[in-house]
């Protein structure tokens, strides 16, 4: 009764409430694949320029959507399980750390929640340990830079990120099989970055996961 009282005072969007009802089969079934991403060993998922795929992020990423949070957490999963299957037996990547791109603490104070977090806590609950350990703060943002989406040129967008992450603890990640989860990926500068930092503690294996390219 509550929540019908709430959506009659503050009614849902049109498209807000038709993204709250997507099955993660039916966003399968409607949303555009991604085109190959540049940055090495990423797995990314969807095309960001697709309408629906643009307006699911958004949602997340400035409504603090949950429910899109889950919806992703789902999709990537299902891929995610698939393909540590194929690796497990050809590059014997098992037992990978979860780790998200972290915001800084500027951009954290302002949004008040990392949509990247939310998905992978998603993700944790989903898989239960069984193929992965989700490990929180791991990478630290030391900087706030420049929104990325602001910035057009790939060299530029290098610059923006260089040096801005940190490692709280290298020891949690040293030969260790990392999946590095973020949402969106364009010239795949932050992920380069952070794959740079991530390297410095020598970890076994980096697979970077986005939803959308």
């Amino acid at each position: 009764m509550w929540k019908i009282f709430l959506g009659l005072l503050f009614p849902i969007h049109s498209d807000q409430d038709f993204l709250n009802k997507l099955t993660a089969e039916k966003f399968l079934s409607l949303a555009k694949p991604a085109c190959p991403p540049l940055t090495p060993n990423t797995l990314s998922l969807f095309n960001y320029k697709d309408k629906i795929v643009k307006k699911a992020i958004w949602s997340l990423k400035f409504k603090n959507n949950q429910a899109i949070a889950k919806l992703f957490a789902e999709v990537i999963y299902d891929n995610l399980v698939e393909e540590l299957s194929n690796l497990k037996l050809t590059a014997n990547f098992d037992r990978p750390l979860l780790i998200v791109i972290p915001l800084s603490r500027q951009r954290y104070k302002d949004r008040g929640y990392n949509q990247v977090d939310l998905i992978a806590q998603a993700i944790a609950k989903l898989d239960r340990g069984i193929f992965l350990d989700y490990k929180k703060n791991v990478l630290k943002k030391i900087k706030n830079t420049q929104a990325q989406s602001g910035i057009k040129n790939k060299e530029n967008r290098l610059k923006n990120v260089r040096g801005c992450f940190k490692i709280t603890d290298p020891k949690i990640i040293q030969n260790q099989n990392i999946i590095l989860l973020d949402d969106v990926t364009t010239t795949g500068a932050t992920l380069t970055e952070a794959v740079s930092t991530l390297k410095t503690a020598q970890p076994k294996k980096i697979l970077c996961v986005t939803f959308a390219h």
